[in-house]
């Protein structure tokens, strides 16, 4: 990753690479990050899982009411007895399974990323994203600034008013 260059604005401290930590290192915990960042994703397609599976098992007492009210009795019974409330893997439901994933893999992933972090970048995360920020702007433009305090930052702009 290429270095801010000489003259170049300061970023906050926490995105400044500390001193003596090497290019590869920066890179390498920016790999980190992007594959805690991807498992984070995957996470919420999980929790997508499970909600859209349970709302699934919740329009099931609506399809059997209704199978009841046009006089389909059995396979009101045969949609609760064999669909309703079952397993969606051997002895699990989705919430079971959002859990172990937490407990298992997710949290051990986190907690080693952030020690990663600590331990070889000060606690200083996003260190390769805060450089590559740097060499990918525009310096002196006013949408291009470092920092969200940098003098000469505008506003955001207001979103577009169809009406006027």
């Amino acid at each position: 990753m290429k270095r801010p260059h000489e003259g170049a604005e300061v970023p906050d401290r926490s995105h400044a690479r500390p001193e003596g930590l090497n290019d590869t290192t920066v890179e390498a915990l920016g790999s980190l990050s992007k594959a805690l960042e991807t498992t984070e994703r995957a996470r919420g397609h999980l929790f997508s899982f499970h909600q859209l599976t349970g709302t699934a098992d919740l329009e099931l007492d609506r399809a059997t009411s209704l199978l009841r009210e046009a006089g389909h009795e059995e396979w009101a019974r045969r949609i609760e007895s064999e669909v309703l409330g079952r397993n969606v893997i051997p002895g699990h439901w989705t919430f079971q399974i959002v859990e172990a994933y937490d407990q298992t893999y997710y949290q051990t992933f986190k907690s080693l990323e952030r020690d990663a972090v600590d331990e070889l970048a000060e606690g200083r995360a996003h260190l390769y994203e805060a450089e590559m920020k740097e060499a990918r702007r525009t310096h002196h433009h006013p949408d291009h600034t470092y920092r969200p305090d940098s003098p000469g930052t505008r506003p955001p702009t207001p979103p577009f008013d169809r009406r006027t």
